[in-house]
């Protein structure tokens, strides 16, 4: 499965079955959180077998089953970490896909008491991602036509088009979807946020997604 194939099949999944992750799938999530650390600065940790960190009246509300194994998302506290812990972290997101594993970015529906991972001096918890072998297909989330999340003046290069489809795709924090594509130059983008619950996380998705679908050769991005 390509990254792009991943984006298209990404479902956010809350119900996990009980069977334990296979030791050769952990093996490769590691190395992939070895590689987006190294390649961010983030301090990601994948904490297996902790469903305490679910046993919660939150956790139950957000509908989530059987969850136990999670990534934390922890960073050095400084300006721009939620967007690189959106960035890094929806990366590994897509690579859980292609093993054939289900995920779903969490930030108030969990039990911050009873966590089990690092966080140094300088550092914070952002949010954390369940990972695990989905129990459910997960659901197609409503989404904002492409007209309504972009603004250009000329004319629409098919890889723009592309890389606003694929950042459709993304998880947003309640789905709010509340960003904005804009093409200012031929091949300059600008994202556009608006206001809400981890919108800079959300921006870091879609960042990732916007350059998988356009592919980074194809632009540059404006602030």
């Amino acid at each position: 499965m390509t990254e792009l194939e991943a984006v298209r099949a990404r479902r956010s999944i809350r119900k996990y079955s009980d069977e334990k992750m296979p030791e050769d799938k952990v093996l490769l999530l590691e190395g992939k959180l070895r590689e987006l650390n190294g390649a961010s600065g983030l301090h990601m940790q994948l904490v297996l077998d902790h469903p305490e960190t679910f046993r919660h009246f939150l956790a139950h509300y957000g509908g989530f089953r059987q969850a136990r194994d999670y990534i934390a998302l922890v960073g050095k506290t400084e300006d721009g970490l939620e967007e690189k812990c959106g960035y890094y972290g929806e990366q590994f997101v897509l690579f859980a896909q292609t093993l054939g594993l289900g995920t779903c970015w969490i930030g108030g529906t969990f039990s911050k008491r009873k966590t089990v991972f690092s966080v140094e001096e300088g550092e914070k918890l952002c949010l954390i991602l369940s990972v695990g072998i989905p129990d459910e297909e997960g659901h197609v989330h409503r989404s904002r036509t492409f007209e309504e999340v972009t603004k250009t003046k000329d004319e629409i290069p098919e890889w723009f088009r592309n890389g606003v489809e694929a950042a459709l795709l993304a998880p947003t924090a309640i789905n709010q979807q509340k960003f904005t594509f804009v093409l200012e130059k031929p091949d300059k983008v600008r994202i556009v946020m608006g206001k809400g619950p981890f919108i800079r996380v959300d921006e870091g998705i879609l960042r990732c997604h916007f350059e998988i679908g356009a592919g980074k050769e194809n632009f540059v991005w404006i602030g």
